[in-house]
Formats: C-alpha cells, structure tokens, sequence
C-alpha cells in the first residue's frame, strides 16, 4: 500500500476538538502522521501528552462500556417483578451489547498496535504512564469526553468507510466530487496528476482518498490523533473489507426503533483503499491549518484547489482560516467548501472564539480575494444513525470561489 502510506508529521498538536449538543456532533481533528519517531527535545511534550490521552482513551474503551453497560444490568435486576416479566428480552440485550462492545475492542486494539509503527513508539509504554497519571482511587483513567471522542470515532468509521454510511457520503463529498470533475472535465484522468488539491481537517481519509480515486493529487490535513491513528489503520493496513465487525451505536438506548438494528454489524471497510492511479499522489500531513500551510511561506501559492468539509467552523477564528486558504492557493486556484457553521470554540471555557453568520463568512473571503460562483444549500447529516428515530440535519452551505 506504498501509494498511500506516505504520512508525515508538520506540525505538534496538543488537543482535540469537537462540538457535541445533545448527542450530535461533527467532530474532525486536522491530519495524518509519520514514520518518524516523536523527538520530545524538539519541543513536542503537548502532542505526546495529547498521544497519551487518545491511546489510553481507545485502551480503556472496554472497561468504561462494560461498566456503563453494567449500570444498565443493576437497573433492570432492580425493577419489580411484574415489570420484568414484562421485558423480559431486556436483560439478554443488555449482555448482547456486552458482545458488541468487544467486537469493538477488536477495531481499537488493532488501532493501539498500530500506533507503534505509525508513531515510532510502544503505545504499551504511553499508556500505563497515562493510567498513573489519571487514575485516582479506584476511578479509570479516562473522562466522560474522552469516551465521547471514542464513540464520535466509530461514528466515523461507519460515516467514511461502510456501506451504510454511503449516503450520507453521496450527500456532502458527492457535490465535492461532482464540482471538481466538472472544473476539470477537459482534463483526462491520467493527466489530472498535476492538480493538486488540499483537504483540511480529513478525518478518516475518506474525501481524501475518494479525490485521489478521481485522479487527483490531494494531500489531507489532520489535528486530532483520534482521527489520525484511526485513518493510519484503515489506510494503511486493511486487508480485506468486511475485516472489522463493528456496534457503534450500542451506546444509547434512546430513539432506538429495533432492538434488532441496533444490535446488527457494520462492516469496515468497504473497500479496501488501493488501487489509485499511478499518475496521482495521496498524502496525509499532521498538524494545526494555519500553522502548517499558512505560516509557511514556501506553501504559499501551491494548491490548485482547497477542499472544506465541515471544516471552517472548526476554527477559533475563521478570519485566519480564510486567510490561509487564499494565500496557499494559486491565482486562479478553488476553494470548495460544504458545511455549517456550528463553532467549535463557542461558550468553550478559557478558548476566545470569532463566529460570523454565513453573510459575514462570504463579505469577509470577497474582500480578502474570492470570488463567489456556484453557491447552494445542500440539506446533509453527520455520523448520524440511518435506523436511528432523531437526526440532525445541516442546512449545509456549499460554494465554489476563484481566487482573483
């Protein structure tokens, strides 16, 4: 898998972001990483320290569901009786889940193992360190938001690499898709090497890769090693697809319509992420936006286009992420963009934070230099359940804008 496996690190990052309100979030970090080892004396001890936390987080999954789950188990078994002849499936469902929680397992250590070569590091090492850390008094050494950002992770995996997540994938990176081919249908796929595009905050390398599928050199960009140690997985050491069983909605029992669905496999991955073409390079680069692209000026003026998907609200300030973008492009260059503007840093404490409505958004870019063409809404969702009977629905902007 030599095509894509090439991940380097640009940049530290020291902590996550993600905006959950009542159990709906996009949750995306920004890029991929390295071969090479972390060097501690060139000044990384967050992004160890954020490292230390994701790998524990994963490692500690099982305990923390079990344990949650378990509470579950106590309530039913305290029920009168006549209630529990009532429901009497419930108690085998509770155990069910159990099973499904180490199915999920399975996903998670694998992701841990891999971090080793990913990183140059024993991640056996960086986890007992974070359980003394952490632990007081019996209590795991994980937070609740910790947990959050491990289940908002098997969200993702269902939402970039299953069958199931496909249509919500047709709704937000088909438009994308669709836009690029059309800026670019003169040009023949083995010719289309020399675009090079960029896809800030990628996630799990879906969008990514999919670009690279179309012919395209694209590089994604990535912060969070949620995301970061999850895509190396996929990318670069899937095997077959189906190779993991995975319940990633077994953690809520609210607005379940079947028991049944809730309990039913998905699949990962749907396929297996190779064969791109040879004329087309596939990256993923680690590290904070603006501090990798935009504060290097031997970046500047280098991309054809610049891919946002449920990215710029990602910002603290979406003024410096604008900016960043027109000055990376190339003149002529096209920054296509789909999502809302739910801000990350908004009511967060001791984080400053600059929200502009969408009107503010598209004044702000014409005066720094865009030009605004192909604007719509498209209604999509995020990691969210198909089965489940409540959806948060984005009324998503999408635009294409040149650079002038």
């Amino acid at each position: 898998m030599e095509s894509h496996s090439h991940m380097h690190r640009e940049q530290s990052h020291s902590h996550e972001h993600s905006h959950d309100h009542q159990g709906h979030s996009h949750d995306h970090g920004h890029g991929p990483c390295t071969g090479h080892g972390i060097d501690a004396d060139n000044g990384v001890e967050g992004e160890l320290d954020h490292l230390r936390t994701v790998l524990t987080a994963f490692t500690y999954y099982k305990t923390h569901a079990l344990k949650r789950n378990h509470r579950r188990r106590h309530d039913y078994l305290s029920l009168p009786e006549h209630h529990k002849r009532l429901i009497p499936d419930l108690l085998d469902k509770i155990n069910q889940v159990d099973r499904c929680i180490e199915k999920n397992m399975v996903l998670l250590k694998d992701i841990v193992k891999c971090a080793g070569m990913f990183m140059g590091i024993d991640p056996r090492v960086l986890v007992a360190e974070g359980a003394r850390a952490k632990q007081k008094g019996g209590e795991l050494p994980v937070t609740p938001m910790d947990m959050d950002k491990v289940q908002s992770t098997l969200k993702q995996f269902v939402r970039d690499w299953s069958e199931e997540g496909k249509a919500e994938r047709d709704a937000t990176y088909g438009p994308i898709l669709e836009e690029l081919n059309a800026i670019y249908s003169d040009i023949a796929l083995e010719d289309r090497g020399r675009i090079r595009v960029l896809v800030p905050g990628a996630g799990l390398g879906r969008l990514a890769y999919d670009i690279t599928r179309s012919g395209f050199s694209c590089q994604g960009n990535e912060f969070s090693f949620f995301m970061l140690l999850a895509s190396n997985l996929i990318l670069n050491r899937a095997a077959e697809s189906g190779q993991y069983e995975i319940y990633p909605f077994v953690h809520s029992f609210s607005n379940i319509r079947s028991s049944a669905q809730q309990l039913t496999p998905i699949r990962i991955p749907d396929i297996v992420p190779s064969n791109l073409p040879s004329t087309a390079d596939f990256s993923m680069a680690a590290g904070e936006f603006v501090e990798v692209y935009g504060d290097d000026k031997a970046r500047h003026g280098t991309w054809d286009v610049v891919v946002t998907c449920f990215f710029i609200d990602t910002a603290a300030n979406v003024l410096s992420y604008i900016e960043t973008i027109h000055q990376i492009l190339k003149p002529g260059g096209k920054w296509i963009n789909i999502g809302p503007l739910l801000y990350h840093y908004e009511d967060m404490a001791g984080e400053s934070s600059v929200e502009l409505s969408l009107e503010e958004v598209k004044r702000v870019s014409c005066e720094i230099g865009f030009e605004f063409e192909n604007e719509k809404t498209v209604n999509t969702t995020y990691t969210s359940n198909p089965q489940s009977m409540l959806k948060y629905v984005y009324e998503s902007a999408f635009w294409t804008a040149t650079k002038i």
